[in-house]
Order: structure tokens, then sequence, then C-alpha cells
């Protein structure tokens, strides 16, 4: 981990915005290129999803603030508590550095829109794990959502859903029960999915064997409250059929809820001043558009990560910051050193 400053300095600059694992690999690629760069982070502490959305269970802080560090003695500046398109409009942004690299995630959650909906202790994923997260950090003395002594739900079964089942237990929930609408997943990769296709077979987070029960094939037809606080959950079993799920009659079923969580996925970028102030076309999926060096229709400006991209993994973040930061120097400089692995349109193999 020890740093490596560049040689000499470009004398060109870069703002990053976003300071997620997509903003952190193009900016450490391009200091190390020799240029001045900037990451802008609208929350109070640099890291994005890594600082706020991934528990500490699962990903310890110190290695995140080891490589904060790193990049600091590189020369990388953070600006942290700054909202671009608020704070600081796009247009001023862009006067101030050469190049700008719209790190921003895609944090647009999906809703659930059935009745019930209104009513208390029913939250998103991530109006949940960010608490929790600064309780550990030391910023707070008790999170904001407390599951003790609850029976929480949590709707949505990918890794978000098992971040909030992991904490949910740590806080001392009364239970913890995980919903998710797609049937059970086969325990063999399926003859359909031959390597080295993604397959799609049932898998077990730590979180996971920690406790608490999952329930698969199963969709949510109503909240049901008491007083103005949810208090159940009214489910009914579901079949696949014709590409949708058809409930199943005689099917339904109510489940005690005091806590309610959404892990139902991400649809894009949030809209608002960064996205309007930018002006870059939004694709039919909720995604920045971009080319595949990672260039927008405004030159200078780049889209890295889940904006682009869509909701993914960490190391297809990484790998992007740095394939962007490779293409940004190139365009500051006419030619780049640094490697860039993947195209923008590279995506995992699937069937």
């Amino acid at each position: 981990m020890a740093p490596q400053p560049p040689a000499r300095s470009s004398g060109r600059t870069v703002a990053v915005v976003g300071s997620g694992p997509a903003g952190l690999a193009a900016a450490q690629q391009l200091a190390r290129a020799g240029h001045t760069v900037a990451v802008y982070e609208r929350a109070d502490r640099i890291g994005g999803l890594l600082r706020y959305g991934i528990p500490e269970f699962k990903m310890e802080k110190a290695h995140l603030d080891r490589r904060l560090e790193q990049m600091e003695r590189e020369g990388v500046k953070f600006r942290p508590g700054v909202e671009v398109g608020v704070d600081i409009t796009v247009e001023a942004l862009r006067k101030r550095y050469d190049a700008v690299v719209l790190a921003v995630g895609a944090t647009q959650w999906r809703e659930l829109p059935v009745p019930g909906r209104d009513l208390a202790g029913i939250h998103q994923a991530m109006e949940y794990l960010p608490g929790a997260n600064r309780v550990l950090a030391g910023d707070l003395d008790s999170s904001p959502i407390d599951a003790a002594g609850r029976h929480v739900v949590i709707i949505g079964g990918g890794d978000t859903g098992a971040d909030c089942l992991g904490t949910a237990h740590r806080q001392g929930a009364a239970s913890v029960t995980q919903l998710e609408i797609m049937p059970t997943p086969p325990d063999a990769r399926p003859s359909a999915q031959p390597w080295p296709t993604y397959p799609m077979v049932y898998r077990t987070s730590s979180a996971h064997e920690e406790g608490g029960e999952r329930v698969f094939a199963v969709s949510t037809e109503e909240f049901v409250g008491s007083d103005g606080r949810v208090r159940a959950l009214r489910l009914v079993d579901v079949d696949m059929a014709d590409g949708g799920f058809a409930p199943v009659p005689g099917s339904q079923r109510e489940i005690p809820a005091d806590l309610v969580f959404l892990a139902l996925g991400f649809t894009g970028p949030e809209r608002g001043p960064l996205v309007d102030q930018f002006g870059i076309a939004v694709t039919e999926r909720g995604c920045l558009a971009r080319e595949d060096d990672y260039s927008t229709e405004r030159e200078g400006v780049f889209v890295a990560g889940d904006a682009g991209r869509g909701q993914s993994l960490i190391v297809w973040a990484i790998a992007e910051g740095r394939a962007a930061a490779a293409s940004v120097d190139r365009f500051l400089t006419g030619e780049t050193n640094l490697p860039s692995p993947i195209p923008a349109s590279a995506r995992p193999l699937t069937v």
C-alpha cells in the first residue's frame, strides 16, 4: 500500500463526482498519471456505497480508510459535503476542470406501490443501512432505525437484502424474514447455463448462515397496519406464467412485521440538478448514456460505474473506473499508458 505519486505533473485538472468504487478507482489512476484530481462527494465522508451502504461486518472501513490515506499522499484532493449541481453548479465545475468523471452510482431505489405503503415502520434499505454504519463509526449513539426486539421483514432477496438481514441480527431483532418473488433457485448449475455463464443457483451468504427465514415465490399484496404503524404483511404465493407472476388461489396469508425494509434494487442515477445541468441523455434503463470509451455527448465528460452500467458489483465499478481513467488521460494528453481493460458495453456472460 505504498503511495505511488507521479514523477511530474501534467498541468491538467480532473473532477471526479462521486466517491464510490468507480470514482475512487478513476481518481487514483488519473493522479498517478500526473493529473490534478479532486473528488466531490455529497455525503459528509468519502466512500459512497463503500462507506455507508455496505455493513462493517461485510467490509471493514479500515480498508477504505487505508486506501484513502494512500490516495491523499498521491495527491488526490477530497471534497466531502459538496453536492455538485447544488453547492457548486455544473457550469462552474466545468470551467474549473479540464475533464469530469461522473461516478454517481445508481441510487434511485425501486418502490413497492401496494396498499399500506405509507404506514410507519416501512423503509427503503438505504434509509436503514447508513445509520447502522454511522453508529459503528462513532457518529451516532444509536441507529435512527433500530430492529431490536422487532419482527423484521425484508422484501428482496439480493445482496442489499442480505446486508439488512445481517444488520438486523446484530441489532437484536426478534425474527427476520427475507422475501423473494422468484422461485427457489436450484442447488446445481442448470444445463442451460454452462460455464462460463453466470449460473442462477441457490446462494447462501454469511448473513444467511447466521439465521432468519428465506421465503421464495411470494408477493406482497398489502401492508397491514394498526394505529398508523405496520404490524403485518399480507402475502400470496405466485407461479411464473407467461413471463410474469400469477397469484396462487387460496394461498393468501399474513406474517407479523413490526419493521419492513424494501431491498428491491435500483433503477439508475437519481434525477436532479446534477443530471439536469449536465444535460446528458438517459438510456431506456435509466442510466447515463455513454460511448464504449466512457465519453458522453458533452466533450470532456465521462461516465463510469453504476451510473452508466446500472446496479452492479464493486468489481465492475473498479474496472470501469480504471478504464474510464485511461480514456480521460487520452483525452487530456492524446495518449495513455494507463490500462484500459474493458469497454463500457462489456457485460457478464449470461444466457
